[in-house]
């Protein structure tokens, strides 16, 4: 049996656009946007990297849900915006990896923080590699600014499949956006 918080989860709108990096999908609810994926090289890249949330189907797309997400992506990865403002559904997700990623909102754009300075931030100084996981698994990678957050001793650390060259790339861009 499927409770109604998961049906919730499971049955969400989405939609895809191009940006001057690559497609984006998202998806989320009437709440905010609770996955996107990192620019991709193909449409197809894209949906498959968003399918492993899309678990109905009735998921549909709904691109005027994402009408902001979009806009701001765009401007941002142009260099027209050092960081995205939008709402965001956390639903689902577990309350240490919320608390990481309501952290890591507050890292100004350009800047870098450790990951135990995450950790502290988000309450639990001793939980390094937990919020070194919250950053892994995070569902919105250039809204929750992830690549802001770095080793110890401020070297790029840890960006998943995207590669440390992304990682420098965004941070890069967010010094020198307008």
């Amino acid at each position: 049996m499927v409770s109604e918080s998961n049906k919730k989860m499971q049955c969400l709108k989405y939609t895809m656009f191009e940006t001057i990096w690559g497609w984006m999908a998202v998806a989320g609810s009437e709440s905010g946007v609770r996955f996107a994926t990192l620019p991709e090289e193909t449409p197809l890249a894209a949906m498959v990297g968003l399918t492993r949330w899309l678990r109905c189907s009735s998921a549909s797309e709904r691109p005027e849900l994402f009408d902001e997400f979009q806009r701001q992506t765009v401007a941002y990865l142009a260099g027209e915006r050092r960081s995205l403002d939008v709402a965001l559904d956390f639903e689902g997700a577990p309350p240490f990896f919320r608390q990481a990623w309501e952290a890591c909102l507050s890292i100004p754009p350009g800047e870098i923080r450790s990951y135990g300075w995450l950790a502290a931030k988000a309450g639990r100084p001793a939980a390094v590699r937990a919020a070194g996981q919250a950053m892994a698994r995070n569902w919105v990678p250039l809204a929750i600014p992830c690549h802001r957050v770095v080793a110890s001793d401020g070297s790029l650390h840890g960006f998943g499949g995207a590669g440390l060259g992304l990682k420098a790339r965004l941070l890069e861009l967010e010094r020198s956006a307008t």
